[in-house]
């Protein structure tokens, strides 16, 4: 495998650097929300669900105009740079919130910024790429940008050791930021090969396939018990892990994601997409009806978020390696985006969900609910959803 990643675009290395980097700064911020809405801003879960489901579908909306946009046009380099200036910018402006509302309105900047770059960035990484190639290379990609989840929770661990305040953390998040740009500024964008003059403009899913509706049905299921990572953050701070440790736990998830992403990813191109989902999503349904329980010790908790971080090592790359698949020539974008969007979407109500249940009826509920979800996704992605081996044997 070590020689088919060398031989990879250098492009797709660029890319996964720019995740890296973006990724350290956003994550550096992340584990601490939780911890700064609670105990600096006073919100209680119900903020919390509000603020990222709203965050999430705004993102998912822009994914998809991006992403049609990018099928018109054949132009993803100036989406990929706005995207990450917007988020760059927005973030360190969470030191001068001084209520949850504000926040709400700079988190939808931050997560206006992934809405435009995220489609455009995975066309463009799909077109990169042959079609037995595009596991690794997505794996790759989620790889890279998990480690940067590994080192931006570790500097958020280390200004908090050295006493530094929570809103000061914010403002450091800025250094990454210029930088991501300005990486993003060398991107080069491969000459289109196909003729693909043939498609319309449509905000629709005209010409996807049916099985590609069927998996979009079955991804919105499992979406609508995926609610946002933070309550998993609240959660173990509830079952009594300290602010210091929150940051290395949330760091822990990103390293078993970076380690396992590239090599899972590969094996899809191999033995198929599906299997790799199914098992994933067992094991989120798990992980979530375990986090229900009571007392959990820490040593427990660390297990269960590496289990977590197996979910997201065997699902981020490979479920967008299939949306690939199943997308027709000329419609990557619009595939990409419509992906993002039902993923996207589905988080505010996901999110609503869960933080009405967290907080009026109690975080063992809410747990259940996102398991529940997770599993009859599963049953139906068995059941339901055929997409057709497209593993191929042809050399990069």
């Amino acid at each position: 495998m070590l020689s088919t990643l060398k031989a990879l675009p250098r492009t797709v290395w660029l890319i996964g650097l720019i995740s890296l980097v973006n990724d350290s700064a956003s994550e550096m911020i992340y584990p601490l929300m939780p911890l700064y809405l609670t105990s600096v801003l006073m919100a209680g879960p119900r903020a919390l669900g509000i603020i990222e489901g709203i965050g999430e579908a705004t993102s998912s909306l822009f994914k998809l105009v991006s992403g049609v946009i990018v099928d018109q046009t054949k132009k993803t380099k100036p989406w990929i740079v706005t995207g990450y200036f917007l988020a760059g910018v927005g973030r360190p402006l969470i030191l001068l919130a001084n209520s949850w509302l504000w926040v709400v309105a700079i988190r939808f900047t931050d997560r206006l910024g992934k809405g435009l770059r995220s489609t455009p960035r995975d066309a463009l990484l799909a077109d990169l790429v042959p079609a037995n190639r595009r596991g690794l290379t997505f794996g790759l990609h989620r790889s890279m940008d998990n480690a940067g989840g590994v080192i931006g929770p570790l500097l958020a661990a280390l200004l908090l050791a050295l006493d530094v305040p929570l809103k000061d953390i914010f403002l450091w998040a800025i250094v990454p930021a210029v930088i991501t740009v300005v990486l993003a500024l060398f991107i080069k964008e491969p000459v289109k090969a196909v003729d693909t003059s043939e498609y319309r403009f449509k905000w629709s899913l005209a010409g996807l396939s049916p099985t590609f509706r069927r998996y979009l049905v079955v991804v919105g299921l499992f979406a609508l018990g995926n609610s946002s990572d933070m309550f998993l953050l609240l959660r173990a701070r509830e079952l009594g892990v300290s602010q210091a440790n929150i940051p290395l736990l949330w760091a822990a998830v990103s390293l078993v994601t970076t380690v396992f992403g590239t090599p899972l990813s590969a094996l899809s191109d191999t033995f198929g997409r599906k299997h790799f989902i199914l098992i994933a999503w067992l094991a989120f349904a798990g992980f979530y009806f375990a986090m229900a329980l009571p007392g959990i010790s820490l040593w427990g908790l660390f297990v269960l978020f590496g289990v977590y971080g197996l979910f997201r090592a065997a699902t981020e790359g490979v479920e967008k390696a299939l949306v690939a698949d199943l997308a027709p020539l000329g419609l990557t974008g619009t595939a990409f985006g419509w992906f993002n969007l039902v993923a996207g979407v589905m988080l505010l109500p996901a999110s609503l969900i869960f933080g009405w249940l967290y907080e009026a009826v109690g975080s063992s509920y809410a747990f259940l609910f996102s398991g529940s979800c997770a599993m009859l996704a599963f049953l139906l992605m068995a059941f339901w959803v055929n997409p057709k081996s497209t593993a191929q044997t042809q050399p990069l």
